[in-house]
């Protein structure tokens, strides 16, 4: 199956048709509104893939009509699925920007070649994201912050940064 990406998750049916309201996990503008088909992915593991027929932006969620529903409850079998698209159908990040999902995975290691492990997960607390940074016998919380991370390179795989007692602790260099 291709790789795909979340962009939002079916919370609950809206009305007597078959509407569903979906909270958005996606930053790309107008996402929703130019959607034709996607993938519904319960917990399960169980998917359908159906298509778009309408989009309303309803406050800080969506109300969208699916082609393979058209009462509530037949919605609800797929309450907590998540929305996913294919990555190709995803636009590029601006430069200098990426992709939570281009970054999990990459190997982190500082300018001297010496790794930290994998990054594994991106949390958003106030005012900023933190990555999670998981090696063999530590765990770090990296700050997703320029003035630790040198550079970025998705197509190898590897992000370099700079370690600092801040965020390495004693294992600072």
């Amino acid at each position: 199956m291709e790789n795909m990406v979340t962009v939002g998750k079916l919370v609950k049916p809206f009305g007597v048709r078959g509407q569903a309201r979906v909270l958005s996990l996606t930053d790309v503008p107008n996402r929703f509104e130019t959607l034709k088909e996607v993938t519904l992915e319960l917990p399960t593991g169980a998917t359908l893939v159906t298509t778009v027929t309408d989009v309303h932006a309803d406050n800080r969620s969506y109300l969208v009509r699916f082609g393979a529903f058209s009462t509530p409850e037949e919605v609800g079998d797929y309450r907590g699925a998540w929305l996913k698209i294919p990555q190709a159908d995803v636009p590029p990040a601006p430069e200098g920007h990426h992709y939570q999902f281009e970054l999990i995975g990459l190997t982190v290691k500082d300018e001297s070649g010496n790794v930290f492990g994998t990054l594994e997960e991106v949390v958003a607390v106030p005012h900023q994201h933190l990555f999670v940074v998981r090696g063999t016998h530590k765990e770090y919380l990296l700050p997703a912050l320029r003035k630790w991370i040198s550079s970025i390179d998705v197509a190898q795989g590897v992000m370099i940064v700079t370690p600092s007692a801040e965020w390495v602790g004693d294992d600072a260099v």
